[in-house]
């Protein structure tokens, strides 16, 4: 089979995502059979050999369940020892109190950019959802309205604002100076995230309507009835340090090489507590005191609420992976490299075109990571040669802008909102993906403000 080249790959790879959407949505074809199906199509379309057709897929699903299913699988557990104890209540009942319930969509942005600095937007995102859960069914306001402004929040420190491991390996690759890309992202990052998440989620929750019945809701809102009788919720104190545990200790790995000299024991013991699986499973295992034994739960009690809370997201885990793999087809075929050749051919300025090829490889492969890790490997000589006309911090920004715009099938992210949230995916489109784009598009327009006066 002869290997297709040039803008007939492009083509190919537009009617696949389209072919995807239209079985997802119009023929509710299960959403992990539709990715294998049409990765394998695209595959035998663009002439890729017949025996690395399978492999390209198996080696994209398995790169994305390598994480990701270690991450969500811990962080259910965490949520569901949270949900029992009272934990996420308490947190929910707090907010609520500092905040109002009127206002709780800023306390939903304003924690998720905390708690998301250090850690991975998926990371993130397992460990806050239990929390959106409990204040959505708390306050009776839409999940939308709750959780949009988190995953905004969420998503602008994953692009924007070191020590996020995104955007320090954009600092990396452009040499730029990590305290002005610091303060830069915060001048960028913050109104783009504010109009991104609680003013875009008070426009829209009023048209998506969601299911009344959200499973996966069911497995981290507090099971405790109303008329039973009251017990005593865990600590503010315990509860927000159980959930900030895997936080700090992935900042504790990410300064290790500044606390420690590299290579020693000492080093790389902090870079290993801070890796984020291993982050992940020491406070899950803090969890089975602090959110278990200490309110009285007994081991077996325990192994049953870690056993129930996995079988749900066991059709995530699955639609995650398969993302992965068609994303990886993407790549494999050079229908990823194909956008690049055509955007670096373009004569853009620096700024723009940083954010135009990390903008075409997120749409490519579904990953913003590697939207941004790829377009600064493509950018920076680039940007180099123009003799430093651009500042090199600002070339972080539009590129993380770029990483970030318009999520969709090929993204694990996508459908871990998707499912969570209980939406179909044309409400993930009207949602999850536009939020993406706003923050991708006004990130942009900030940053090029910005270099007006820098």
């Amino acid at each position: 089979m002869e290997p297709v080249h040039g803008s007939m790959l492009l083509v190919y790879g537009v009617i696949a995502i389209g072919l995807l959407i239209l079985l997802i949505t119009r023929y509710k074809v299960y959403p992990f059979l539709v990715l294998i199906i049409v990765s394998l199509l695209l595959g035998l379309a663009a002439g890729m050999p017949m025996d690395k057709i399978v492999k390209a897929f198996e080696t994209g699903n398995g790169n994305t369940l390598g994480h990701i299913a270690i991450v969500v699988g811990l962080g259910t557990m965490l949520g569901k020892m949270m949900a029992e104890s009272g934990g996420a209540e308490r947190i929910a009942n707090t907010l609520i109190s500092w905040f109002g319930e009127k206002n709780i969509h800023w306390a939903m942005l304003f924690v998720a950019i905390i708690v998301g600095l250090p850690v991975f937007f998926e990371v993130g995102f397992v460990l806050l959802i239990p929390i959106a859960f409990n204040v959505a069914k708390r306050t009776g306001k839409s999940l939308l309205l709750i959780g949009l402004p988190m995953v905004a929040g969420l998503s602008v420190v994953h692009g924007l604002i070191p020590p996020h491991p995104a955007a320090m390996l954009a600092v990396q690759a452009y040499h730029a100076d990590i305290g002005r890309t610091i303060v830069y992202g915060l001048i960028v990052g913050i109104p783009t995230a504010i109009v991104a998440g609680p003013l875009f989620a008070l426009l829209i929750h009023k048209t998506i309507k969601l299911p009344e019945h959200n499973p996966l809701a069911a497995q981290f809102v507090d099971s405790h009835k109303e008329g039973d009788a009251p017990r005593e919720l865990p600590g503010f104190g315990i509860t927000l340090f159980t959930i900030l545990l895997p936080v700090i200790l992935m900042l504790i790995g990410s300064w290790a090489d500044l606390v420690s000299t590299p290579k020693t024991l000492a080093n790389d013991l902090l870079h290993f507590v801070g890796n984020s699986d291993v982050a992940l499973l020491i406070a899950v295992l803090f969890s089975f005191w602090s959110f278990g034994a200490s309110r009285g739960f007994n081991r077996e009690q325990i192994q049953k609420f870690c056993g129930e809370c996995l079988a749900p997201i066991a059709g995530i885990t699955l639609i995650v992976g398969a993302g992965g793999g068609f994303g990886n087809v993407l790549r494999e075929s050079g229908i990823s490299q194909q956008l690049v050749t055509s955007a670096s051919a373009a004569h853009l300025s620096p700024l723009l075109l940083g954010w135009f090829v990390a903008a075409l490889i997120r749409l490519a492969t579904g990953s913003a990571t590697v939207a941004m890790t790829t377009a600064c490997g493509i950018v920076a000589p680039i940007a180099a040669a123009a003799g430093g006309s651009v500042s090199p911090e600002l070339l972080v920004l539009a590129t993380g802008c770029g990483s970030l715009i318009f999520s969709h099938v090929n993204d694990g992210g996508f459908w871990l909102v998707k499912e969570y949230f209980g939406m179909t995916v044309g409400q993930t489109f009207k949602t999850w993906s536009l939020c993406e784009t706003i923050i991708s598009i006004m990130g942009l327009g900030l940053t090029f403000a910005l270099a007006t006066v820098v």
